[in-house]
């Protein structure tokens, strides 16, 4: 198990509702292949550097958490086709 730090954009305007779902979506892939999520940071709805799948803002979220390999690959595999999700990317913490 090493630890990775995540951090993935959800499209903006989604309702908080809605938004909450999508998160909680996206952190029980990694819960349910064995990881722990140990600090989870929402940024909030942030500009985007350029138009991404016709958006121009989007809610940052950044993810400390201790897993697999086989978790961060399951994660990024379903990160891909979440169209709830703009962009992700996913690095082994540096504080590690």
């Amino acid at each position: 198990m090493r630890k990775y730090e995540i951090m993935y954009i959800v499209r903006d305007g989604l309702d908080e509702e809605t938004r909450k779902a999508e998160v909680a979506k996206v952190h029980a892939v990694l819960t349910s292949n064995g990881a722990t999520i140990t600090n989870v940071n929402e940024w909030g709805s942030r500009d985007l550097a350029y138009e991404i799948k016709e958006q121009r803002k989007g809610y940052y979220v950044v993810v400390k958490a201790t897993a697999s390999a086989e978790a961060v690959k399951e994660f990024d595999r379903l990160a891909k086709i979440n169209n709830a999700l703009l962009r992700h990317l996913i690095i082994v913490d540096p504080e590690q």
